[in-house]
């Protein structure tokens, strides 16, 4: 195949069974490490010309993998960054520290993934298999990286840990964010099944960095390290405070360590969350040595779709990727912080195997008005099913609300507009899809209607 265009990778890479669309069969015959390291040992093993920080987690891990790069990136370093799933556009998942590859490296590197695996693919006991999209994604990434030049990456895993496809590095680190009950059909129906999953990106003797985990997760988490012979660094154990406040400037956060160190920041991604990958981050950083003033500019200005981002003003417009109930718990806090009325307008759609009664809970505490829209067609949703959900919900309360089922999310969007004051805000949440959609919708409503939304 010949590759011309960036648009001809994705092309290529989709014609493979794409593992990321499923939500349940979640086996050794698919989901596994063998095929990726047979993969990776044919393309001479690209991911061993840099270094490498590998992330974990149920929430955060794509913030915090973005604060290491980008401050990696302030101190001089090439950075890759591997991230998924995407907002809007493909390109999202592997970039410069957040900036896109040329165009011209992406199809270089696309044709020499499509010359290499000719005629390639992996035979056991089950028989002959092709490469998955992820692990192609996951090749193409180190190859990306290698083919820039550069010296650090840092790694997003796609799903879990112990099987995903980027589980088959030895980073410098490994960095393990908070665990929530999630993907449950693939991963376990229990936190400590969650955690086992996630554990397993811990190495033999690479140390391991511990987000604000507690209970059983903990727990698994240090029998892992333990097992391992991985030195732990909890977060907790060297954060002496962290106090944080969502502004219209951004969010401004106090940072005291246990060795009376101290930073203070505004960063550009809102929300009490963004403190702590922020903090989660710096710890890493400076446990390996590489912290340095002169990154905290790059810290605050570290941005990536889909988290609290503000697209307009006039009514307010945010999407978010929160699709878990602690995210969510958070992101309406911060969300409340800057507009404390009922009278805003939500849209949300979630994807199944998610908490929507908890979920859909906190919606209700927050919102009289909310629209229930489709997050997109790659995944599966039942958004009528929410939708019945929520009425129901909404009946057992004394109060008014205003529920719609919109399944478009242009046609959504504009009847937020349409409901929501010049003065009031709109938050999108739920999936990250959704927040994908809403992000394209609001592209076409701002060209057709730009000096409304001015």
């Amino acid at each position: 195949m010949q590759i011309s265009s960036f648009t001809d990778v994705i092309r290529f890479t989709e014609r493979f069974t794409n593992l990321e669309k499923q939500t349940t069969h979640y086996t050794t015959r698919t989901y596994r490490l063998d095929r990726m390291h047979c993969l990776l040992e044919h393309l001479g093993n690209p991911e061993r010309s840099f270094k490498k920080i590998h992330l974990a987690g149920s929430k955060g891990k794509g913030s915090t993998a973005s604060y290491l790069a980008s401050a990696l990136t302030a101190i001089g370093y090439k950075t890759g960054l591997y991230l998924s799933p995407h907002l809007v556009d493909y390109r999202e998942r592997f970039t410069l520290s957040g900036t896109f590859f040329e165009e011209a490296l992406l199809v270089s590197t696309g044709q020499e993934l499509v010359d290499s695996i000719k005629g390639f693919s992996f035979r056991d006991e089950w028989g002959e298999t092709n490469p998955t999209t992820f692990e192609l994604f996951t090749a193409y990434a180190y190859l990306l990286f290698k083919n820039s030049g550069c010296s650090w990456a840092v790694i997003e895993t796609g799903l879990g840990g112990r099987l995903d496809a980027t589980n088959t590095i030895i980073p410098e680190a490994s960095v393990l964010c908070p665990i929530e009950l999630e993907h449950t059909k693939i991963l376990g129906s229990t936190i400590r099944e969650i955690a086992s999953e996630k554990s397993k990106i811990i190495k033999q003797r690479v140390p391991v960095f511990i987000g604000l985990e507690e209970g059983e997760a903990l727990e698994v988490f240090l029998a892992e390290a333990k097992t391992q012979q991985s030195t732990p660094y909890l977060l907790k154990d060297y954060l002496s405070s962290l106090t944080s406040s969502t502004t219209g400037d951004g969010e401004h956060v106090h940072y005291r360590w246990m060795n009376g160190e101290e930073e203070h920041l505004c960063l550009s991604m809102r929300g009490l969350v963004q403190a702590q990958n922020s903090a989660l981050a710096m710890l890493v950083l400076k446990t390996l040595g590489l912290f340095d003033k002169s990154m905290l500019p790059a810290i605050e200005a570290n941005q990536i779709p889909g988290r609290f981002q503000q697209l307009s003003k006039s009514p307010c417009i945010y999407i978010d990727g929160a699709h878990t109930t602690r995210s969510l718990q958070a992101l309406l806090s911060s969300f409340s912080s800057l507009h404390p009325t009922k009278e805003n307008t939500v849209i949300f759609g979630a994807l199944e195997d998610k908490d929507h009664t908890h979920m859909l809970s906190l919606l209700l505490d927050h919102f009289q008005r909310i629209i229930i829209s489709k997050p997109g067609t790659f995944k599966k949703s039942d958004i009528k099913q929410l939708h019945e959900l929520l009425l129901q919900l909404a009946d057992e309360r004394n109060e008014h609300y205003e529920i719609l089922l919109i399944e478009d999310n242009l046609e959504a969007l504009k009847e937020a507009l349409s409901l929501t004051a010049k003065e009031g805000a709109i938050l999108t949440c739920g999936s990250f899809y959704l927040a994908g959609g809403i992000k394209s919708a609001y592209e076409q409503v701002r060209s057709s209607y730009e000096s409304q939304l001015a």
